[in-house]
């Protein structure tokens, strides 16, 4: 999994212009130096001041126009909300690139479609799971790869933070919200490492302050046998200020532990400084975490990474689609599965 730039000059058409876009996308594509050709979105004047503030020469009239005038060889990211996808693919040329902004639509339904479409018409289709190729991530992998904590047995995410809900306006209304479009990018995170889970227990919450959404807090224990652990823990209505707020993911090996925490997500979206950490077991020694090097950030630096694997795939540089639609559709499986969990409720407890 490399997160180099692409080796290609292969332009740009970028289908919708929401804040993800000039938060992450752009900003990602132009410390790269890749070139955005075209800019579309069904609000004109969003995609105009997208153009402005990022140098892009085409803002289109109309999804048909982006994609006719799109460059030979183009790679077409889909930035739209998952409920607009299906309207977006059917258009796209056959046998093109395809970055597609996760979830993978909004039901598995939708997520089955979406692959049987990208399979008919040949595309070298990738979901922006993008998390997997943040630079912490690719370290703590690497580390551990080689060795470095000994065997994995327990991955942890926690996340107890105040995310500012109104900033996506399309969430406000949706049947799912906080496992769909935040916390699928830990199950497939922990995916990516451990593999696919044989069950999962959730529970997904309201806010008593947040009625209007879905769900702002999950909590989700992947059951991989009775020695491997992967939680996952998410509370977005921590407002209680920075001191204790907590965004980070921690693995633990039988010979050490890495844990980094992801500061994007507290004051989002200004951030504070992320943060990785490893301790290795000393023979006789206490335990000691001693500080790790990382260069870059989740936003926007993540986002050079998936985009580079469509452009180097299409190549033949890159061997793998790392989030390919096939494998992207296992997370919206086990996505499912974490939804029907949360309805289906515990056990109930006998108190006789």
């Amino acid at each position: 999994m490399n997160p180099a730039s692409s080796r290609t000059r292969r332009s740009i058409v970028l289908i919708g212009a929401g804040g993800i876009t000039r938060d992450a996308h752009l900003p990602a594509y132009k410390k790269a130096g890749f070139h955005v050709a075209t800019v579309f979105d069904l609000d004109r004047a969003r995609a105009q001041s997208l153009a402005d503030t990022f140098a892009i020469e085409h803002v289109a009239d109309s999804l048909e126009h982006a994609v006719r005038t799109a460059p030979k060889g183009a790679v077409f990211d889909v930035a739209t909300p998952a409920g607009a996808h299906l309207s977006v693919i059917p258009h796209l040329p056959n046998g093109s690139g395809l970055l597609l902004q996760k979830p993978m639509g909004e039901t598995l339904a939708q997520a089955k479609e979406i692959r049987a479409l990208c399979r008919s018409k040949s595309l070298a289709a990738a979901v922006n799971f993008q998390m997997r190729f943040a630079p912490a991530i690719q370290k703590a992998r690497s580390l551990i790869a080689q060795g470095a904590i000994g065997e994995l047995h327990d991955i942890e995410v926690r996340v107890s933070v105040y995310t500012p809900w109104h900033l996506w306006k399309f969430l406000y209304g949706i049947p799912r919200v906080e496992i769909l479009y935040h916390s699928i990018h830990y199950l497939d995170l922990v995916r990516s490492f451990l593999g696919d889970p044989h069950s999962i227990y959730a529970k997904t919450l309201k806010h008593p302050k947040m009625r209007e959404l879905a769900s702002t807090r999950s909590t989700m224990m992947m059951d991989y046998g009775d020695t491997i652990r992967a939680n996952i823990s998410t509370n977005h209505g921590h407002e209680f200020g920075l001191k204790h707020q907590e965004s980070y993911v921690k693995w633990e090996g039988t010979e050490g532990a890495i844990k980094t925490r992801l500061g994007l997500l507290m004051d989002y979206p200004k951030g504070v400084a992320d943060e990785t950490e490893i301790c290795r077991l000393a023979n006789g020694g206490p335990p000691e975490w001693k500080p790790i090097d990382v260069d870059g950030s989740w936003f926007p630096d993540a986002f050079i990474g998936t985009m580079s694997n469509v452009m180097n795939f299409l190549d033949g540089t890159d061997e793998q689609l790392v989030s390919s639609v096939e494998d992207a559709y296992r997370t919206m499986v086990l996505t499912e599965a974490a939804y029907e969990s949360s309805e289906g409720g515990g056990t109930p407890v006998s108190y006789d």
